[in-house]
């Protein structure tokens, strides 16, 4: 094995990109570039060596690898970030059973200062939906969930 990537360099270095982008792909979910970039600059370093662009050698293949990969990193960078940047994130869904819950406010919550309350065994922060244009809801007051997310209740006051 070892005999045959000596003699067929290009091959390891498909081999290694083509591995790589698998890993990211499946493994990590193109969660990272890391791995993303590497593996393009193995693939460009092997496909420099097949046309003959880089010498069939241990030491210049590992240098076009680092520096393949080095530029690749360069030129993705910003717009790989920009996409992700620019990406909306899931919408709420409000599909749950617990939407449309009252209950009484055992403690003040404010906008910043979130409660707690007591459902079903488990203690579920509550907190102003940012919908709402209370800043402030006093203990005693009946609210509804109109949103919830994981272990989070998003309340207004009811009328």
């Amino acid at each position: 094995m070892v005999e045959f990537f000596n003699n067929n360099i290009h091959s390891f270095w498909f081999a290694v990109g083509f591995l790589l982008l698998i890993i990211e792909a499946l493994a990590l979910g193109f969660s990272t570039g890391f791995v993303l970039f590497l593996g393009f600059g193995a693939l460009i370093t092997g496909g420099a060596i097949w046309f003959g662009v880089v010498p069939a050698t241990w030491l210049a293949s590992i240098a076009t690898f680092a520096v393949s990969s080095v530029l690749i990193s360069a030129a993705l960078w910003k717009p790989l970030k920009s996409i992700q940047r620019n990406s909306k994130p899931p919408e709420k869904d409000n599909t749950s059973d617990i939407i449309g819950l009252k209950f009484r406010l055992d403690g003040d919550i404010t906008t910043t200062a979130p409660g707690t309350t007591r459902y079903s065994g488990i203690e579920w922060a509550v907190e102003i939906d940012s919908g709402s244009e209370a800043k402030a809801i006093s203990a005693g007051t009946t609210v509804i969930v109109v949103s919830v997310d994981a272990g989070k209740f998003r309340v207004i006051a009811a009328e």
